[in-house]
């Protein structure tokens, strides 16, 4: 999830953590477009009315990786077969005519059949949500079992595993009505209150059966849920490291809970990873100016510079912490004893991490994978296992003016690890490179590797003590090694056909603006962030985002050099005859605004999906869903965006030259979905035929003020019970009436 641009709840605890706290400074690469090209050329190259129903609530009806680059390897042939959704901002979720669509999992349905039905009043316990269906579902994996619902059975579509994560909580809708009108005192807090929205954080795991419909079965003993209060161990190069420990684990190989769980990816042996994004903004912190310098440093880079009681005040609950364990300290930061051993000055370092679980193991304890990097992580997306290859996951830092990361594993890849479970993560995922992009201006790229052998990052002003402190603060370590600021990075997918990699940017509110990010980072254009406008409603920079594509030289994830091209601009239609910012030509059909989550079918080779989290249009329409058919990296050419006024040039024009993708057009490029009023649409799965994906709508209504708690016609949305309900966010399940492959 990327935090929606103009359009943050009041009560929503993370509104600035898409803010950069980038100190680096580094440069942007305008002054190297102008050098470079002046040498080389440029590259060429409420479920309304319905189709179905469900719960008496209608559907609207509208109808081995490769090298190849420049055209040279593009996908097979594949018509999408539906007609596109009209925008809307309806309090509905709307298909395709020829679709159906179900709701399968809402925020606080049951796991097991002890746990009461959901009241949804804001009344259920805090002790309910460690079995229930958390809030805010995000992103999501199907993992098959046997007809028997014993094993793995990878290649079946009737009976499964449902991974699934819970980034956050819509704060006016869990709580009760009265709880509400008191008020978010974030210094003085409930402890029931604490508790509920603790366990309503982190990752369900299901086991769903395909009747009629798919359904949960609540009988199945995989079915449970990790919240931000459950144990995890730290695995990896930064396990044991003096950063790790805390009086819950003085060995720092230990911590509580996962947190902000966002985007998500899937190992070749069967695991599910799940992925910390804004978790900084949780934490109650002293001004950093309190601080020794290397750790003000560290506060400053990831969790802000000025004091806070966290975005929940959850280290502060009323009475204090009575529990004995530190459950309710944990979430404060500030040094208070002697040294780590006695206050939790270190728990904000044993989040932001990729998370590794076994969903057909639920007695396992989920492992937080340290050799991958520290950070905003926007999912961890693998190329193609191969054998005799390296393991390859491609990360997004989400936050203004942030990186890209590529993880690679020492360990080359035996298939006879595919059963492995978590004794194959500690193979491949405890010890590895990790490397970070920076892209230059003439559409060639580098990955420089993370690591205390690079004289940048040893004699980094910082101060790096070893390689565990430089993957725990490995946004400081590329800030050395001059890595390229992004347009917030979020979801990174492979094409299955091609090899090329797609990193959603979802927006930038700051780029182009005068001045420096926040700690110092240059906001100025550069080619791989070539756009700054005017919306017409008053935005700036980069509203609408865009979709970058990399090209790994030779076809090798594991390469350290590629080329790159911006695949997709997002754009509002109404700019259709600005080449400048509907620079893919976007039409009624298939424009759209934030791309966020970025998902390949893996049954149709070539079948990108789409998801957006905006802020931006949703005077026009709600967020949505599209399908993709990308050509393959240099399908386009050179591109001249002529930006009008921008601040960082003294008011002036300037044109940045920069490398688009072949235009959009209705034959790969369609609306398949449009949600409800105030959501977000993210997280997207598929059953192993293809004919079945599984989509999250994200916080629905979630603009709904605090004073309006009490009086339900004045929710934003209903969706997906309508009446006077409170919204919920829920799994759907979306079929082809005709039994097809879904988008065909």
């Amino acid at each position: 999830m990327s935090e929606q641009l103009t359009k943050h709840h009041p009560d929503s605890p993370n509104g600035c953590d898409d803010v950069s706290k980038n100190v680096s400074g580094n440069p942007d690469f305008a002054s190297i477009l102008e050098a470079r090209l002046s040498r080389r050329s440029l590259l060429k190259g409420g479920f309304g009315v319905a189709a179905g129903s469900f719960m008496s609530i209608g559907l609207s009806g509208c109808l081995s990786s490769g090298g190849g680059g420049g055209g040279a390897n593009p996908a097979p042939a594949f018509a999408l077969g539906f007609n596109a959704v009209a925008k809307g901002t309806e309090d509905l979720l709307r298909v395709p005519t020829g679709y159906t669509a179900t709701a399968l999992f809402r925020l606080g349905d049951p796991l097991n059949t002890t746990t009461p039905d959901f009241l949804n009043d804001g009344t259920d316990s805090a002790a309910s949500f460690q079995f229930r269906a958390g809030d805010h579902h995000d992103g999501m994996s199907y993992f098959g079992l046997n007809s028997n619902g014993l094993v793995k059975d990878l290649n079946n579509a009737t009976r499964g595993l449902l991974c699934m994560n819970h980034e956050n909580i819509t704060w006016v809708f869990l709580h009760s009505n009265a709880e509400v009108a008191a008020g978010l005192n974030n210094a003085a807090r409930p402890v029931a209150m604490v508790d509920k929205e603790v366990n309503a954080h982190g990752v369900s795991v299901i086991e769903i059966v395909k009747g009629a419909t798919f359904s949960v079965n609540k009988l199945s003993g995989f079915n449970r849920r990790y919240t931000a209060a459950s144990n995890m161990t730290i695995s990896g190069p930064a396990a044991g490291d003096d950063l790790m420990v805390t009086p819950y684990s003085n060995a720092g190989t230990a911590t509580r809970g996962t947190l902000n769980n966002c985007a998500n990816g899937v190992t070749p042996w069967g695991t599910y990873l799940t992925c910390e994004e804004n978790w900084a903004g949780y934490f109650k912190r002293p001004a950093s100016a309190t601080l020794a310098a290397k750790a003000a440093a560290a506060q400053n880079r990831y969790l802000g510079s000025g004091a806070s009681n966290g975005s929940y005040g959850w280290a502060n609950p009323v009475g204090g912490d009575t529990s004995g364990t530190g459950l309710y300290d944990r979430w404060n930061v500030t040094p208070s004893g002697a040294n780590s051993t006695a206050d939790y000055r270190n728990a904000a370092n044993t989040m932001g991490w990729v998370v590794e679980i076994d969903p057909y193991a639920p007695g396992t304890t989920p492992r937080k994978r340290t050799a991958m990097g520290r950070f905003g992580h926007e999912g961890a997306m693998p190329a193609k296992a191969v054998a005799g290859k390296p393991i390859v996951y491609y990360m997004g830092d989400d936050a203004q003016n942030e990186y890209i990361y590529k993880y690679v594993s020492t360990a080359n890849w035996d298939p006879a690890d595919a059963n492995g479970g978590m004794a194959a993560g500690n193979k491949y995922l405890d010890s590895g490179k990790l490397y970070v992009a920076t892209l230059a201006a003439d559409g060639t790229g580098t990955w420089t590797e993370l690591t205390i052998t690079n004289p940048l990052i040893a004699a980094a002003a910082y101060g790096f003590a070893d390689q565990a402190d430089v993957l725990i603060n490995c946004r400081i370590a590329a800030d050395a090694v001059g890595a390229t600021p992004m347009d917030r990075p979020e979801w990174t997918g492979v094409h299955p056909v091609t090899g090329d990699v797609y990193t959603t940017l979802t927006n930038n509110s700051s780029r182009g603006t005068t001045g420096l990010s926040t700690g110092g980072k240059s906001k100025a254009l550069d080619a791989a962030n070539p756009r700054y406008y005017n919306d017409g409603e008053g935005r700036t920079g980069n509203p609408n985002g865009h979709v970058i594509r990399f090209q790994e030289t030779g076809g090798n994830p594991a390469a350290t050099t590629f080329k790159w091209d911006v695949y997709l601009f997002g754009a509002e239609n109404d700019q259709f005859g600005n080449p400048s910012i509907n620079i893919s030509g976007l039409t009624n059909d298939n424009d759209f605004s934030s791309p966020d989550g970025l998902w390949f079918s893996e049954v149709i080779p070539g079948l990108m999906w789409l998801q957006t989290d905006d802020g931006a249009y949703t005077d026009v329409t709600n967020c949505m869903m599209l399908a993709a058919l990308p050509g393959s990296y240099g399908d386009g050419g050179a591109v001249s965006v002529n930006n009008l006024a921008v601040p960082s040039n003294a008011g002036a024009n300037q044109t940045v030259n920069t490398f688009a993708g072949k235009a959009a057009s209705a034959a790969t490029l369609r609306r398949f979905l449009v949600g409800p009023k105030g959501c977000e649409i993210t997280g997207i799965t598929e059953t192993p035929d293809g004919k079945t994906i599984f989509v999250n709508v994200q916080h629905p209504g979630e603009n709904t003020s605090a004073a309006n708690i009490a009086i339900p016609a004045n929710f934003e949305s209903h969706w997906p019970e309508g009446g006077n309900a409170r919204p919920r966010s829920t799994t759907v399940v979306i079929t082809k009436n005709d039994g097809g492959l879904i988008g065909s």
